[in-house]
């Protein structure tokens, strides 16, 4: 957590995204708020050289092609080759067979360092019966603590459900992140953002379950912070991006809410 945002700052991580065409515009407006710097570049020609030059890659199967599926493939086995961490953003995950198919053979693929998503779309990866409203969570029966432990443990990796409270585990610590407002449901698109400012923290730490834990905890004093200026969802939006841009690592230490399980 020490110096996280200096590292940041001081480095300007290049973060490689091939993610959705909806929020692809926030995703890197975020990426260069927290200091970051962002690039879009989904053809296979040029995927695996993008990764190459990157220190993090975003995968985000939000609006998936094949021909995505594919370059996501290229570039995250180049990641692999260079020890660069790899998150996949599971969005929608539980909503179609094609989707989850798709989930499916990305993971069988590659190694994906850090899998990211909701609550069910998590639930549905480690093989819960749990569907998904679109992009929309619904509710899960099981202890989601228990599901990312378990599948963290599985597929030996970082999991990350995020919800009203969001759960971080490599399997065997487990962390929830309390910090956060729901205003940052009010707007299209948090949930990707969240996934680059994972592959930001992941870029400057090795631990990457401290990362995302850290990376949930920023984002989130930065809603809590936005919410406190904003009359809407409009405004919100706008002193988000502007609280990010304003954090500090005094400021976030005083504000972290957030346990260990």
């Amino acid at each position: 957590m020490k110096n996280s945002l200096k590292s940041i700052r001081e480095t300007k991580p290049l973060v490689h995204h091939i993610t959705n065409w909806v929020t692809i515009y926030d995703c890197a407006n975020m990426t260069r708020a927290f200091g970051a710097l962002p690039v879009m570049a989904h053809a296979r020609e040029e995927a695996a050289d993008m990764t190459g030059i990157a220190s993090a890659l975003v995968l985000n199967i939000g609006t998936l092609t094949s021909d995505l599926i594919d370059a996501m493939i290229i570039s995250a086995k180049a990641a692999n080759e260079k020890n660069i961490p790899v998150v996949l953003d599971a969005v929608g995950v539980g909503a179609t067979g094609f989707r989850d198919d798709m989930a499916a053979k990305i993971l069988d693929s590659v190694q994906v360092d850090i899998i990211k998503g909701n609550y069910s779309e998590v639930a549905r990866l480690a093989g819960e019966d749990a569907r998904t409203r679109g992009v929309e969570a619904t509710s899960i029966d099981a202890d989601p603590k228990k599901i990312a432990k378990e599948y963290a443990d599985l597929r030996s990796c970082v999991v990350v459900m995020t919800g009203k409270e969001d759960i971080i585990s490599d399997g065997k610590r487990v962390f929830m992140v309390k910090n956060g407002h729901e205003s940052m449901g009010s707007i299209v698109g948090t949930g990707c953002m969240a996934a680059s400012v994972i592959g930001i923290f992941a870029a400057v730490n090795p631990d990457y379950c401290d990362a995302a834990k850290d990376a949930l905890c920023y984002f989130g004093i930065a809603g809590e912070l936005a919410a406190g200026k904003s009359g809407g969802p409009g405004t919100f939006k706008m002193h988000f991006y502007d609280e990010v841009s304003r954090l500090s690592d005094e400021e976030v230490q005083a504000k972290l809410n957030f346990k260990e399980y």
